[in-house]
């Protein structure tokens, strides 16, 4: 199938996305970088948008810079930016993990980090790393400037997000790791580049043997939106890392999570990969493999 009739612009700068954001986004206005995700859905007229606004021309957004702590990701970053470590210590290390689980190579090389974070599928790996390191999006527009929103408060549920209509995902901040921290990613689909089932996020660091502070579990493609599980992550406080502690999170995150059920995958067989998926996040974050 074709796309429905649409009007089609070229930002050259961040000005001129916001003005035609500010004058389109109420008219059913969509921004477009990677296209992953829009232009199929455009194909088959899942997604009918009047005005479509290019933002591969807004040079300003292809950045990668690590300042303040943080590492700062331009809206024109695309996945396969992070193949290779974009920082030495174990963010880097994560990201590069991460993104060899998103779909194929061609769409590596096409789609966006920051158009996955807008689209917010709850399928997403990237959504599920920004949640469990606490990202920041930066929004912006014409009439209410910049905010930074926390991705606790940025997720609202299957690809729903606290992004308004007029306003532009310029950048996500990612906290930088410590070089002391521990850090893992899990992920199950039924093949290489499908849809993920189930997938998790863990961080955690080690004092005196035991786990001690930057305690976090989160999961990504259960619910309709990724999150951090509290009930988890206390789990983990004072004990060693070892399976049995990292299962008896996992049965935490099980009782936590209120699964997404439909008719390819039922609810009690998407816990049971949570379950696992958890487990081995907190055992790939841990050099010996966790498996005594």
């Amino acid at each position: 199938m074709k796309p429905a009739p649409f009007q089609y612009h070229a930002p050259k700068t961040i000005d001129e996305a916001l003005e035609l954001l500010a004058e389109f986004g109420d008219d059913d206005g969509r921004v477009i970088a990677g296209g992953q995700s829009l232009v199929p859905t455009m194909a088959f007229r899942l997604a009918k948008p009047r005005h479509l606004v290019d933002i591969n021309g807004v040079g300003e957004l292809n950045y990668l810079e690590i300042k303040d702590g943080q590492l700062h990701i331009g809206a024109g970053v695309r996945h396969s930016a992070f193949e290779q470590p974009v920082d030495n210590g174990p963010l880097g290390r994560l990201l590069s993990a991460v993104v060899k689980h998103i779909a194929h190579h061609p769409i590596r090389t096409r789609g966006t980090f920051c158009g996955s974070i807008a689209h917010a599928d709850p399928a997403s790996e990237w959504c599920a790393v920004v949640a469990a390191l606490d990202g920041d999006m930066l929004c912006e527009s014409k009439r209410s400037g910049a905010r930074l929103v926390p991705a606790r408060d940025f997720f609202k549920g299957i690809m729903t997000t606290a992004l308004r209509e007029d306003e532009l995902l310029t950048e996500v901040r990612l906290p930088i790791l410590p070089q002391d921290a521990y850090a893992g990613f899990a992920e199950f689909s039924r093949r290489q580049g499908d849809y993920a089932i189930a997938m998790a996020v863990a961080t955690y660091r080690l004092k005196a043997g035991v786990m001690s502070d930057m305690l976090r579990i989160a999961v990504g493609g259960a619910e309709a939106a990724p999150r951090r599980i509290a009930e988890a992550e206390r789990t983990l406080i004072g004990r060693p890392p070892n399976l049995g502690t990292f299962q008896s999170a996992a049965h935490a995150v099980v009782k936590a999570v209120r699964p997404l059920d439909d008719a390819n995958v039922t609810a009690d067989y998407r816990l049971g990969i949570v379950r696992t998926m958890v487990t081995r996040a907190l055992q790939n974050a841990n050099p010996a493999g966790a498996g005594e």
